[in-house]
């Protein structure tokens, strides 16, 4: 049967379920409106805190959440890593795997947040060397930098909870949690600031609690679901598994060259703002504007690049190319036509929604000249974001490192080739770059193929 599994493991274990367009909508669904409630904690943040009168502490919100943003951005590889391990071990249906990859993926979020908090002076002097600001406003933002960072094991730890249970293809939980996280952090911002009269410290201060008790109900729902499906979390022999020594080098290595590639594709974001403000504030604004089209572009072809990583992943640890050929058909089946959508949707709707972003006349004037490059946003990113889904799931991150490294410099010669075109030829290398991440990665699938079968 297409879709179908290969036979059970050796230990008898019933076949896997097909793969069917319920079953992508299961964890793509879930994962569009998770995503799409994102933004709610910065825009929470800044609606409470607007009210208080004053725009230094708008300013010192929005520029705290830029950084934390940042930082968090840059190790979203383990939440991607844990996606990848938990799906391939569900594949092979190995309970004591399904187990190791949460235990494995905790203790590095554990580990990397403790350095954060250890090395926040460091870090924190970095972190406004490279987003500098006013005297009262960087005060400001570094009491917020100063509260937040203790939230970072919490963070990190939920990265791993959310990708473990994408991995399982239970979605569904991964909603609950983020919902909690942001409906949390709305009404302790609330009780803080309008209740207790906290300022920029009552919003970094609801934000840490929010993320910790978040990180509690993950652990809680980790603890129950392991016992539902694999028996306890922590079993007889556990131990020796999570510190094995291969499994350990697998999980560095994968999550090593997620952060490489994440660190080029942050790059090109930089690289784009760089360039934008060179020409002119107007153009920078105008610009930064036009970015909303492709994060809205973004947060719902994840929701089916989430899709591929549990079903690839799944198809790899099972050894099973035919399931790996269906699951890729119908994820990007259903991503094709999402981006077929949001096309249509800018091309109509795109100036009203330029309108609703800003009320500056100019800025307006100058987004609509540069539409057109927005409306292409969803066509040239749809093969890029699915690739990185399969390979993802595939664990194959070294062709996805190479290839974002070469799309990269496909970025920086078309534009240093277009730069006489201005705004034009800047947007032009970036379409050139999406377009470049869909070719190189679609030239090493077949390689992909093969290991899926190889790893039978």
């Amino acid at each position: 049967m297409p879709g179908g599994s290969s036979a059970g493991t050796a230990s008898g274990a019933a076949p896997l379920a097909p793969i069917t367009h319920a079953r992508v909508w299961a964890v793509a669904g879930p994962i569009i409106i998770s995503n799409s409630t994102v933004p709610l904690i910065g825009i929470a943040d800044t609606a409470v805190i607007g009210h208080l009168g004053e725009a230094d502490f708008i300013a010192a919100i929005a520029l705290g959440a830029i950084i934390f943003s940042t930082l968090y951005w840059i190790f979203g590889f383990l939440r991607m890593g844990t996606t990848a391990l938990a799906a391939q071990a569900r594949g092979r249906q190995d309970p004591d795997e399904i187990r190791a990859a949460i235990q494995r993926a905790c203790l590095v979020g554990v580990t990397v947040g403790a350095a954060m908090i250890f090395l926040q002076l460091p870090l924190g002097w970095l972190v406004f060397e490279a987003f500098p600001a006013g005297g009262r406003v960087e005060a400001l933002a570094g009491d917020y930098f100063a509260i937040r960072i203790w939230g970072a094991p919490a963070m990190l730890m939920n990265f791993a909870i959310l990708g473990w249970f994408i991995g399982l293809q239970r979605a569904d939980i991964a909603l609950y949690l983020q919902l909690y996280l942001n409906l949390a952090n709305l009404a302790l911002d609330v009780l803080f600031v309008t209740g207790l009269g906290f300022t920029v410290d009552g919003v970094a201060f609801g934000t840490i609690i929010a993320e910790w008790t978040a990180m509690a109900l993950g652990l809680v729902l980790v603890l129950r679901h392991a016992r539902a499906s694999t028996g306890a979390l922590f079993a007889s022999g556990d131990r020796a598994r999570l510190m094995d020594r291969a499994a350990l080098a697998t999980m560095l290595s994968v999550n090593r060259d997620i952060f490489i590639r994440s660190a080029f594709l942050m790059a090109t974001f930089v690289w784009l703002t760089m360039q934008g403000a060179a020409q002119s504030d107007l153009i920078l604004a105008a610009n930064g504007v036009l970015l909303h089209f492709f994060y809205l572009t973004a947060h719902a072809l994840d929701g089916f690049a989430f899709a591929s990583e549990a079903f690839v992943g799944e198809s790899k640890g099972g050894g099973d190319r035919q399931r790996l050929r269906h699951a890729v058909r119908l994820t990007s089946l259903w991503a094709v036509a999402a981006a077929l959508l949001f096309a249509l949707v800018f091309w109509l709707l795109g100036g009203w929604f330029i309108s609703l972003l800003t009320n500056v006349a100019e800025v307006q004037e100058t987004a609509r000249t540069y539409l057109p490059w927005a409306i292409l946003f969803p066509l040239v990113t749809v093969a890029s974001f699915q690739l990185d889904g399969i390979f993802v799931g595939a664990t194959r991150t070294g062709d996805m490192r190479n290839m974002m490294a070469l799309s990269f410099t496909v970025y920086i010669g078309a534009w240093w080739a277009l730069q006489s075109h201005g705004n034009h030829g800047l947007w032009a290398a970036f379409i050139l770059f999406n377009v470049a991440r869909g070719i190189t990665l679609a030239a090493r699938y077949p390689a992909l193929e093969r290991s899926v079968a190889a790893s039978r």
